[in-house]
């Protein structure tokens, strides 16, 4: 087209401008008509490929195996037992370690199955929930089946089952409801911190010796006090460690696999140490709703069984918020010793030497 005076398209060259480079960001150039533009086409999902939990399936395996030793040796202890009172006070104390355990093979399993969805592209949440729950349900009527066919068949047996099963759905919807990679360090963290406290218990009696225990109640109580503190402090301590440690292997996974994979912030780490905490204080709401009447049960059978109780139950409290607080600070400040200067304070500081030298050199 010639370049009429008054035309529209005077101030428009034929050829593009000498310097100018081809599919460069000039005014009314979006570079469509380059075909040899550098720009890389958009992926075909649209996206990143969603977040997965590495080493899902070896979670899950060792969460339902420890649930099955926990029922195992709730069998074994009430069957070992007199029927009658016996097994019932049996029962309460055995109640906290299953539904701890059904609790997190829900969760675990639960998580393994979301990861087969992930795997395939699909990151939908309402579908992702609908899978874990569903998954936490089958794994609760499993361990429910199991109970009912092992145990005594009475009022305490069903107790434990429909607790157990109740346990495992609300372990499998918090599987669903947070992000993978989290759920995978708080389950991870969770199933350490369970394990801990069931071999620290092999440690109690060396323990009460070293904190004064005599032949006074007081001494014996303060003593179960310093025991429980330090057993608390030492399983948030793991639990933190093991939460930071899950988040940042899945993160190097991540980066091998996908250079600008999103890395975790400090609110997941924070959230991961503190799950296992969270996880405990969940598991008592279950055992203080869906089994009271085994409680009650207890309780009602002597003075001393009602103390006993209500010590224990206090005792699992405080053991969850003392693992959470811990938990969450441990993988907090773990978190926070592997971060660096910002990109930009080394500039910021080479800048401030050079004005410094200048002002000295002008003097």
């Amino acid at each position: 087209m010639s370049n009429q005076p008054g035309s529209s398209t005077a101030a428009e060259p034929d050829q593009p401008v000498q310097g100018a480079p081809a599919g460069s960001d000039e005014p009314g150039d979006d570079g469509a008509a380059d075909p040899a533009s550098p720009v890389e086409p958009a992926p075909a999902d649209g996206g990143t490929p969603p977040a997965r939990a590495p080493g899902a399936v070896v979670l899950a395996l060792l969460a339902v195996g420890w649930l099955a030793a926990m029922l195992w040796s709730t069998r074994a202890a009430i069957t070992s037992a007199e029927a009658g009172l016996t097994a019932i006070s049996l029962s309460a104390f055995a109640l906290p370690g299953v539904i701890s355990a059904a609790l997190v093979a829900g969760a675990s399993v639960a998580l393994a199955v979301t990861n087969l969805l992930a795997r395939r592209g699909s990151e939908r949440v309402t579908p992702r929930f609908a899978v874990a729950v569903g998954t936490g349900l089958l794994v609760g009527l499993a361990a429910a089946v199991v109970i009912n066919l092992t145990y005594f068949d009475n009022a305490t047996t069903n107790v434990i089952a429909g607790t157990t099963a109740a346990a495992a759905i609300i372990g499998g919807a918090v599987a669903g409801a947070g992000n993978a990679r989290v759920s995978g360090a708080i389950i991870a963290a969770a199933l350490g911190a369970l394990v801990f406290v069931v071999a620290f218990s092999r440690a109690r009696d060396p323990l009460f010796d070293l904190f004064g225990a005599g032949d006074t109640q007081e001494s014996m109580f303060g003593a179960a006090k310093w025991v429980s503190r330090s057993e608390s402090l030492l399983a948030g301590l793991l639990a933190g460690l093991l939460a930071f440690g899950y988040l940042t292997w899945a993160r190097r996974r991540a980066e091998r696999r996908d250079p600008a994979s999103p890395a975790p912030r400090w609110p997941g780490y924070l959230l991961a140490g503190a799950g296992p905490g969270l996880l405990l204080l969940l598991a008592e709401v279950i055992i203080r709703v869906g089994g009271r009447s085994l409680l009650d049960l207890a309780s009602a059978l002597s003075e001393a069984d009602a103390v006993a109780q209500t010590s224990l139950g206090t005792s699992r409290i405080d053991n969850g918020i003392w693992v959470l607080f811990v938990g969450a600070l441990t993988a907090l400040i773990a978190f926070g010793r592997t971060l660096g200067p910002a990109p930009g304070d080394d500039t910021a500081g080479e800048a401030a030497d050079d004005e410094a030298a200048e002002a000295v050199a002008g003097r």
